[in-house]
């Protein structure tokens, strides 16, 4: 099966945190949007996405197509449903694409938004679907435990050791070589899932639904509310609540972070802190890129959204639904603007752009802790989006 996992117009929503990647490769619940898919349904897995990530997420069309929307949810019954599409058949929920099966030559024509013609049909059942940054965070708890059933069907957990103090234990999952010494973990508010190589030091105090992705690590102290999940190669200490990190990104020390979002290969600064809810108890607003402007979310509880490679200094200072791009360095007293263009170096006495060998340096040194390289690919998709995001940098 070809399956072909397309971004189509909802790019924009998902920005910055997919400047530097499909949607589908957005971790949402324990899984990638991609994976919660792989799982359901055999296959040879593309991507259609924004041109200049192509070297890196290549497209490819089949005789045979299963194109998915990349921003949907998989379940066991939406996967059973679109694996009986017939070639020209489609599902819509809502006037939102789901799915569609077609040809080699009916798909690249519909990817390329040439008419089509499709068999529509309206889906009935509930579809979840990740429309903007701040659904990640929204989604998270639902997504986590659906994830954990997924995960855990059937298998068994490595053994915890005694000198933890359990509550819940049958929502508490640990994979092989997890060290877990002197925590509190309580998964009677919702299930806990400890990836492969995870750490979770003395003195930790965690409260379901929670993931700690593999080779992740909580730090000595570590308070963690769900639903949250840590990616992996992640360290966090201090206090977090319904957050997702990404992976590959620390805040390894004392601070708020709470309702937000950091991307990949991040770093908050000691004493970082988020806010997440205005002293006015008022809906938030956050920055949209697909409406160039603040737009409602809805909610009385968002924080911070942050795209790859960007960094705090010690104490910054984040108003409540604060939007940071990729390759930011945050730094100096104050609260900064609430929207920091990708590139920005400053705060608020000021901005300056943020240059491409300065970025490039700091992710060689940053990945190379993770034993991870800064491909030539990779230098080249940051330099399209520094090209992208120029207009938007008003210094």
């Amino acid at each position: 099966m070809n399956i072909i996992l397309f971004d189509g117009t909802f790019t924009r929503n998902l920005w910055p945190l997919s400047f530097t990647k499909p949607i589908s490769e957005l971790r949402v619940g324990i899984l990638l949007l991609r994976e919660k898919w792989q799982k359901r349904i055999d296959g040879k897995y593309s991507w259609q996405t924004s041109e200049y990530l192509k070297n890196k997420y290549p497209l490819n069309i089949e005789n045979h197509n299963l194109l998915i929307n990349s921003s949907v949810c998989a379940t066991d019954e939406l996967a059973e449903d679109i694996l009986k599409l017939k070639e020209g058949e489609g599902i819509q929920k809502n006037g939102n694409v789901i799915a569609v099966c077609l040809s080699g030559s009916a798909a690249e024509s519909w990817l390329n938004q040439n008419e089509t013609k499709i068999g529509w049909k309206e889906y009935r059942n509930s579809v979840s679907l990740i429309l903007n940054t701040w659904g990640i965070h929204e989604q998270n708890e639902q997504q986590l435990k659906n994830d954990f059933e997924l995960i855990t069907k059937g298998r068994t957990s490595q053994p915890i050791s005694k000198t933890n103090q359990l509550l819940g234990g049958k929502n508490i999952f640990v994979e092989e070589g997890v060290k877990i010494e002197c925590s509190v973990i309580n998964a009677e508010t919702g299930p806990v899932y400890i990836g492969k190589g995870a750490t979770i030091q003395e003195g930790s105090l965690i409260r379901g639904s929670f993931a700690l992705c593999d080779h992740a690590q909580v730090n000595m102290g570590g308070k963690i509310y769900g639903a949250t999940t840590i990616g992996p190669y992640s360290k966090v200490g201090g206090e977090i609540a319904q957050s997702v990190i990404q992976g590959y990104s620390n805040k390894g020390h004392d601070g708020f972070l709470g309702h937000s979002v950091i991307g990949e290969w991040c770093n908050l600064g000691a004493g970082t802190n988020v806010s997440n809810l205005k002293n006015t108890y008022d809906k938030v607003r956050v920055w949209s890129y697909a409406e160039n402007r603040f737009a409602k979310t809805g909610l009385q509880f968002s924080g911070l959204i942050m795209g790859d490679h960007s960094k705090t200094g010690i104490s910054t200072m984040f108003n409540t639904g604060t939007v940071v791009g990729i390759a930011c360095n945050i730094h100096g007293a104050g609260f900064p603007r609430q929207f920091v263009p990708s590139f920005a170096d400053g705060g608020t006495s000021g901005y300056k752009v943020h240059l491409l060998r300065s970025v490039f340096n700091s992710a060689e040194k940053a990945m190379s802790r993770r034993a991870e390289e800064l491909t030539e690919t990779d230098r080249q998709i940051l330099q399209n989006v520094f090209e992208l995001t120029s207009g938007y940098r008003k210094f």
